[in-house]
């Protein structure tokens, strides 16, 4: 039998159909796609740790009682919340479907992990802020070969990629081909994620700046960012990556997605249990230091990362208007009042409060048609916020 007369068809989850969405994406599959995201990507790594970093569980039941808490339980969104601080569990809540050892895609949280690999890099006067990326890349398209390292860092510049997600064409959209996430259309070929960055351009007649005041929030500048780590510190992503899972003391392990050639998506391919997720909140609240004196991250950068926060990204409505009212955009990571995070396309977020060292990782699902919800958001944010201020007595 010829092999050309093989019956054969198309991967189901990765099939672009309705609203130009994957089927994983469409909100009759999201909520057990992104749990099992790591498994329908195409391509992906797997990193465990050798050693764990041990939790103890001190419930406070307090936490219960944040009407805010209550509330965000009860959404039919809802997985999971896990608050810890030090070594103690304060708090964990689980969906009735949602079990303690399912993995969930934490999304754009995995930009945090370029926190800590820019930070080393720039602690060891390897990276200058200040200069282009060209002067790293010199491959690089017209989208960011003029752009300072800083400005890409903090979602300050402008290009043609978009990521709106109310618009099923935007670029971040078009970008899942590249990273496993979608089959390319009919009679085209797949790009690396390398050529789809490189083929980023900047807006005819306008420069990158952007004088808007306000973060323009593109994935893409994560991944160039990924690019630029690996070809200057000549170590490759998976290395950095491992060194972090271990000084993090993951119990489950990170899955992560890659491209066809391997190249990890820190954009957003990652992939963990909720305790491991407040665990990477953990190693951002020791400011980089590790389980048996591992290190991964810059304990200065952190800190320039919470007091020198970049550009608006959000508004926290909480009362009388007031600057502490924005979340801002800085080094590829959230920052509030006393608070650092990040958030997940479809309803995930870490925030680490540096002040009180109490972390606190929300898994959610949003179902609506573009995985968002803005009302939503800000109510993990302030109900993650409250939690986090607080100073337990732990029994």
């Amino acid at each position: 039998m010829n092999s050309s007369t093989y019956k054969f068809y198309q991967n189901p989850d990765l099939v672009t159909l309705c609203d130009n969405k994957a089927r994983w994406n469409l909100p009759e599959f999201r909520r057990m796609s992104f749990r099992n995201l790591h498994r329908i990507n195409r391509y992906g790594i797997f990193l465990r740790s050798d050693l764990v970093l041990a939790l103890e569980n001190q419930q406070d039941l307090a936490i219960q009682q944040i009407p805010l808490v209550k509330k965000m339980l009860e959404h039919n969104s809802f997985c999971s919340l896990v608050v810890v601080k030090d070594q103690s569990i304060l708090f964990e809540r689980y969906a009735d479907d949602f079990p303690d050892t399912q993995p969930h895609s934490i999304q754009s949280i995995s930009k945090m992990f370029l926190n800590l690999f820019i930070g080393e890099l720039v602690e060891n006067g390897l990276l200058d802020l200040e200069k282009t990326i060209s002067e790293y890349l010199p491959d690089i398209g017209s989208g960011y070969a003029n752009a300072s390292l800083q400005s890409v860092l903090n979602m300050d510049i402008q290009n043609q990629y978009s990521e709106d997600y109310l618009d099923p064409f935007s670029s971040s959209y078009l970008q899942e081909t590249a990273i496993g996430w979608r089959l390319p259309s009919e009679n085209s070929t797949e790009q690396t994620n390398k050529e789809f960055l490189n083929n980023v351009k900047a807006i005819d007649g306008v420069g990158l700046e952007n004088n808007t005041g306000q973060a323009l929030y593109k994935s893409s500048n994560s991944d160039v960012l990924s690019l630029l780590l690996e070809k200057v510190s000549d170590q490759s992503l998976r290395e950095w990556l491992l060194s972090a899972v271990e000084a993090a003391g993951f119990e489950d392990g990170l899955h992560m997605g890659t491209d066809r050639t391997g190249m990890p998506t820190l954009s957003g391919g990652g992939s963990l249990i909720a305790r491991d997720l407040a665990r990477l909140g953990l190693l951002f609240a020791r400011r980089g230091e590790g389980v048996n004196n591992r290190r991964s991250g810059s304990t200065s950068f952190i800190d320039k990362t919470l007091t020198n926060p970049g550009p608006k990204y959000m508004k926290l409505k909480r009362g009388p208007p007031s600057e502490d009212d924005f979340v801002r955009y800085s080094n590829q990571i959230m920052v509030g009042k006393n608070w650092i995070g990040h958030g997940g396309y479809g309803g995930q977020y870490l925030l680490i409060n540096m002040l009180t060292g109490v972390v606190a990782a929300f898994y959610s699902v949003l179902e609506t048609p573009s995985a968002t919800d803005v009302e939503f958001k800000t109510n993990i944010v302030l109900m993650l916020e409250e939690i986090s201020n607080q100073t337990y007595q732990n029994e």
